[in-house]
């Protein structure tokens, strides 16, 4: 997980405590909104999301909308621009992928409504 926050930090500029609230929120979002068959497995594979996810819970509480938006909004609480939360969204699942594989997160992607094209 270092290596994905240290590339965050390099490509879009952010502080590493941002990165990983950032991440956190994704993770949390895809839990939250993906089918649970898929994500599981996706977490799994991804050694310290779950820390990433108790941190960015933690402080953030819930946003006023729920969803894609909700997640967008908490990471732009978090000191992000909108280009940033979708540089790093892409990020993250392009991390995700090479992780846990092309079709892991494929599925997860087309279980949640309007996910792809944003990403």
């Amino acid at each position: 997980m270092d290596d994905l926050i240290r590339r965050l930090t390099t490509e879009t500029g952010i502080d590493r405590a941002a990165a990983e609230k950032a991440v956190g929120i994704i993770f949390e979002f895809l839990l939250r909104e993906g089918p649970a068959d898929d994500v599981q497995p996706l977490l799994a594979g991804l050694p310290g999301a779950d820390a990433l996810m108790q941190r960015a819970g933690g402080e953030g509480g819930d946003a006023p909308a729920g969803g894609m938006m909700g997640a967008g909004m908490r990471m732009m609480s978090a000191g992000l621009t909108i280009g940033q939360v979708q540089s790093v969204s892409r990020t993250v699942l392009d991390y995700a992928r090479r992780q846990v594989g092309e079709e892991t997160v494929a599925k997860v992607v087309s279980g949640i409504p309007g996910l792809a094209e944003f990403v």
